[in-house]
């Protein structure tokens, strides 16, 4: 199933965030509306607010990546673009002092995160916040470190934990985009590539990637926007045009100060 309806896009939060989360909330629209100062303030003054919550630090965590991110102008580069590879292998010009910010909010998240998992192995934002520290760091270490290797392990990782959490709470609609990513973009490599992967432990199935990435786009919460704009990225790869369009008008409607969506948008008229 290709077409994903406006009404899914939209379509309400998932019971297993505390009602409180409203900062949480505000900082990531402001992080996909490239915000990333406002979002760094909100996230912030949730930990204050909330300092045995890892999901603060790594929320964090994710405004400094997604800043390195639009500064370098990786989605573009890496995502839309006309061939069968994520992974290019021209060297970056990453940002030292967002990588030492980045580094230290995702150990800071990890602390809180093993703390609360050692009194309690099922609490599930200490789940969800190891999945996506995993998730963010293998991002940064395959897009702006091109160190691709060392990012599998981690996706690895990730999928992993991701499946013990929603083992327990399938309600978890973010935690499905661990398994999605991993599944569709090495689902991209060449047949012997894939092969290899496998062999190594990954999952490379395109058809399990798109329906996981689906349950993130309809219903998760912080990682939502995120996974529309990779379903968006699967259409194009697709020629399924007009779906791609559909979303990133969505999208760029949504989130006005991000360019990205207007960029790609613009190419499609």
């Amino acid at each position: 199933m290709r077409f994903l309806p406006i009404c899914w896009l939209i379509a309400g939060i998932p019971s297993c965030f505390a009602a409180d989360s409203t900062l949480l909330d505000t900082g990531y629209r402001q992080m996909y509306d490239l915000q990333f100062d406002a979002a760094h303030r909100t996230f912030q003054q949730w930990e204050q607010q909330h300092p045995e919550d890892p999901l603060g630090p790594v929320s964090d965590g994710a405004a400094y990546l997604f800043s390195e991110f639009d500064r370098l102008r990786i989605l573009q580069s890496e995502f839309f673009v006309e061939n069968n590879s994520f992974l290019r292998l021209h060297r970056l010009d990453p940002d030292p002092a967002i990588k030492a910010s980045f580094e230290a909010t995702l150990a800071r998240g990890q602390t809180l995160a093993d703390r609360a998992l050692a009194h309690s192995p099922g609490d599930e934002d200490a789940l969800l916040a190891t999945v996506m520290r995993l998730g963010l760091h293998a991002d940064y270490l395959a897009m702006v470190d091109k160190r691709y290797l060392a990012s599998l392990d981690e996706v690895k990782q990730g999928r992993g934990i991701a499946g013990r959490l929603l083992t327990a709470h399938p309600e978890c609609y973010d935690a499905y985009l661990a398994i999605g990513v991993e599944n569709y973009l090495l689902s991209l490599k060449p047949a012997p590539v894939r092969w290899l992967l496998r062999l190594g432990g990954a999952q490379t199935d395109k058809d399990v990637g798109i329906a996981n990435l689906r349950l993130t786009a309809g219903k998760g919460r912080y990682l939502k926007p995120y996974a529309q704009l990779l379903l968006a990225v699967a259409d194009l790869r697709d020629n399924n045009c007009a779906q791609a369009k559909r979303t990133l008008t969505f999208l760029a409607s949504a989130y006005p100060e991000n360019r990205l969506y207007r960029e790609e948008l613009a190419k499609l008229q």
